[in-house]
């Protein structure tokens, strides 16, 4: 197995399917690009955090209806397939209308409406300089880059086939993000606190 630091590719002879991602081991993640398995390592726990905890921000209001307008469906690591490729984001959502005729198996065959790249050492070069491009070809309509480390949110919206940068958020602001601009959310939710913050919520 060739292998970087954060992301390395798994050999094949032949051009790899949606079976052959089954085969992974359970501590990674597997994506199919440019012909080739693409692995990165599962997520550490500030990215995690992150991930976990605005999915639940947004799956009450948006997934449930709860103290929202319901109408979405939002998955936590879903494989869908984009041509040839098949991509992992680390969240992503479908409005309720588009979710039809969904495969019980394999990859989800539609392309969402929203995604969210929690991005970190491991991932964030494949995030902006590979995916990005690929999910606006495939004409996903909203994206979201959530940086743990540096604590903040950037909010993209396609327009004529590209990026455009419409909003960024950092550290504990008070947020409406399109497409899910209908709540109000307190983005310091999502981080990891500080070594000070532990202290002062310990009485250190």
């Amino acid at each position: 197995m060739a292998r970087t630091p954060h992301r390395w590719h798994w050999p094949l002879d032949r051009p790899p399917t949606w079976e052959d991602l089954g085969d992974l081991p359970d501590d990674v993640i597997g994506e199919i690009a440019a012909g080739e398995i693409v692995v990165t390592p599962r997520p550490d726990p500030p990215h995690a955090r992150a991930q976990a905890d605005l999915g639940v921000i947004l799956g009450g209001p948006f997934r449930m209806g709860v103290g929202g307008s319901g109408g979405w469906f939002l998955l936590v690591e879903p494989r869908i397939r984009f041509g040839e490729e098949i991509r992992v984001p680390d969240l992503a959502g479908w409005r309720r209308e588009r979710w039809r005729d969904i495969p019980r198996r394999g990859p989800i065959p539609i392309a969402p409406d929203w995604v969210c790249e929690v991005l970190s050492a491991a991932t964030e070069t494949e995030d902006r300089t590979r995916k990005m491009p690929l999910y606006a070809r495939a004409a996903v309509p909203h994206i979201w880059l959530v940086n743990p480390d540096a604590r903040t949110l950037e909010v993209y919206r396609r327009t004529e086939g590209r990026w455009l940068l419409v909003a960024s958020h950092a550290e504990d602001a008070r947020v409406r993000a399109e497409p899910f601009d209908a709540i109000e959310f307190d983005l310091s939710l999502l981080w990891e606190p500080s070594p000070a913050e532990n202290d002062e919520q310990t009485g250190a």
